[in-house]
Order: C-alpha cells, then sequence, then structure tokens
C-alpha cells in the first residue's frame, strides 16, 4: 500500500514515498544483502566530528536476537511487530576516547533515516518506534553504560492492511498522512513569521 507524501512541490521519491506502516508480510524474508545495505546507509549518514555514535542491534526473524527485541517491544507494538522480517534498536555511544560524544543522539537520528530511506530503496517498509523497554535491552544484550538504546526500528515487506485485524488499526493504517503546512513549519524575521 502507498501513501505518497501530498507535497506544495516535489521531492525525491524516496522521502516522498516514506511512510510507517505496521502492515507486513509475516511470509516475507530480509536476504543478506538487504540487511547489509540497510546498515551500510546508516554507516555513511553524516555525524558531528565524524564521532559516528550510531550503533544497531540486529534481529533476523527467527533468530534469539529478534525475540529479544520483540520481547522489549510495548505491547501495542508487539501486536503488529512480530509479522516484521526485521528488527533492530538504534543504539547510541555517548563516549569515545576523547570523552563525552557531542550530539549522539542527533548522529543517531540521521543514521536511522538513512537507513528507513533504504529500506524505501529496496522495496521495503520500516517503522521506528519509542515504546520499548531500554533496560530489557540493555538486559538481553550486556550493553555497556555508555550505550544507550534510543529506537526500535521494523523492517520488511508490505502486507494489506486487514492483517492488522481489528478495525482501528486497519482505519489508522489506511487514513491519510498529514503534516503542518510550511507556513507553520519555517519562520524568518521572528517566530511565526513565515518563511514562505
Amino acid at each position: 500500500m502507498r501513501k505518497p507524501a501530498v507535497t506544495s512541490v516535489p521531492i525525491a521519491n524516496l522521502m516522498a514515498e516514506r511512510w510507517s506502516p505496521r502492515a507486513y508480510d509475516e511470509s516475507a524474508a530480509v536476504t543478506p544483502e538487504q540487511v547489509r545495505a540497510l546498515l551500510e546507509a546508516a554507516r555513511w549518514a553524516p555525524s558531528f566530528g565524524n564521532t559516528q555514535p550510531a550503533r544497531y542491534l540486529v534481529g533476523v526473524r527467527g533468530t534469539p536476537s529478534f525475540d529479544a527485541i520483540l520481547s522489549a517491544l510495548n505491547s501495542g507494538n508487539q501486536a503488529w511487530a512480530h509479522r516484521a522480517s526485521l528488527l533492530l534498536i538504534g543504539v547510541m555511544v555517548t563516549t569515545n576516547e576523547k570523552g563525552d560524544v557531542p550530539y549522539a543522539e542527533y548522529g543517531l537520528g540521521l543514521a536511522s533515516e538513512n537507513l528507513v530511506l533504504q529500506a524505501v530503496e529496496l522495496g521495503l517498509i520500516a517503522h521506528q518506534m519509542a515504546g520499548f523497554s531500554p533496560d530489557a535491552v540493555r538486559s538481553a544484550f550486556s550493553l555497556p553504560d555508555d550505550a544507550v538504546p534510543k529506537v526500535a526500528i521494523a523492517v520488511g515487506s508490505p502486507a494489506s492492511p486487514e492483517v492488522l485485524e481489528e478495525d482501528w488499526r486497519i482505519e489508522r493504517e489506511k487514513s491519510e498522512r498529514v503534516r503542518l503546512p510550511l507556513e507553520e513549519f519555517a519562520f524568518t524575521g521572528q517566530w511565526g513569521k513565515a518563511a514562505l
């Protein structure tokens, strides 16, 4: 199911086609090459001073890592994410040999957006989630203190919204994508004065 962004001017197709579906085809699999491409895209994201704070915990469906990530998700996300082909946890490393890593969270965000856009390029879908237990992830994967789990990401192939079974979930999947208008998004001269 496609839900391209409705924009005031054309934008890059990868960005227009990216959204956060929850209807995954549980019979589909990701290939090792696809996993590698997702992680390479994330690896080449910009970061402050090339500090590269992003790390990923990777769980392919059918592996203990997938099960550990799935069990760390909240129940609302578990209800649909179990159908994904791949679950990841984006982790930010907050220190290196020079001390604290500046803008580590921003760096992880940039890397994760690269990963999600690469999923679009590969014909896959991806959904980023905040609803998970960082403590469960820390425990399951023995994370060091300076490794902070910040986002869970489901990746896979799309399915019909009907796989979500509950009417409210199906309707949410089909609903229109909405964003603030540019007039409320970009300002000039002073806060609230539309730039465009």
